[in-house]
């Protein structure tokens, strides 16, 4: 059995238990011999939304994963940041022998298998950070835009039905202004909800949490495919 560290970068155990609950859903849908663990940032913002509170989450990364080899009598096989923009991902890679990677880099590269992508996220200084993050990863050219609405991720995740109707209409207006071929929907807040948003939309839509549990599996040497996405796309 594999076992996998779901570090949540900011303070939020809501945040922590949403993750932990759609990666477990992930994983039980198919034949998966992996298991997750999600444990939460000890220091930090409760929501990260702006460049001070991401470079104090790269932090925070790093001392999960310290705290986990200090205690954990069986490192980790693969650790997964659960944060759609990766704060420490290069960082944890340099210090740890398991493979990483994040909701963003996974979201990423899921999308640009379909062509030309947008994202959709909540917050709304996360647009140039993200262009950045993209550029950084090699995407920046596939990328075609960030849509961010105004309500953090974490806010959304508090009203799913609202947060809905504002993801809604987002996804809409990137598809006007873009015409993408796809749509990653990014947060960890945001977890479960392309699904819901599939039938409206007429491109598909990336759910970033369960890309990243997709993304990860083939480095510990599981089937992709054995976890598929909620719906199909159109």
């Amino acid at each position: 059995m594999k076992r996998i560290l779901v570090i949540n970068p900011n303070t939020s155990e809501s945040v922590s238990s949403l993750l932990q609950r759609h990666i477990d859903q992930a994983l039980s849908g198919g034949t998966v011999a992996a298991q997750a663990r999600t444990v939460t940032a000890r220091f930090g913002a409760p929501y990260i939304a702006d460049e001070v509170s991401y470079q104090v989450a790269g932090h925070a990364v790093l001392d999960a994963w310290e705290a986990e080899r200090q205690q954990a009598t069986r490192l980790p096989d693969g650790a997964l940041i659960g944060c759609f923009g990766d704060p420490g991902l290069w960082a944890l890679r340099e210090c740890s022998p398991a493979p990483v990677t994040g909701l963003a880099e996974a979201a990423f590269t899921e999308a640009a298998r379909l062509g030309r992508f947008a994202v959709v996220t909540g917050g709304e200084r996360w647009g140039p950070m993200l262009q950045r993050l993209a550029l950084q990863l090699g995407f920046a050219s596939q990328l075609a835009g960030v849509w961010t609405v105004a309500p953090s991720g974490a806010e959304m995740a508090a009203d799913p039905e609202a947060a809905r109707q504002v993801l809604a209409h987002a996804c809409e207006q990137a598809l006007a202004a873009w015409a993408p071929q796809a749509i990653i929907i990014g947060g960890a807040g945001l977890a479960g909800m392309a699904a819901s948003l599939q039938p409206a939309c007429s491109v598909p839509l990336i759910d970033s949490v369960q890309a990243g549990v997709r993304h990860l599996l083939p480095l510990l040497g599981l089937a992709q495919d054995a976890v598929r996405p909620a719906l199909a796309a159109p």
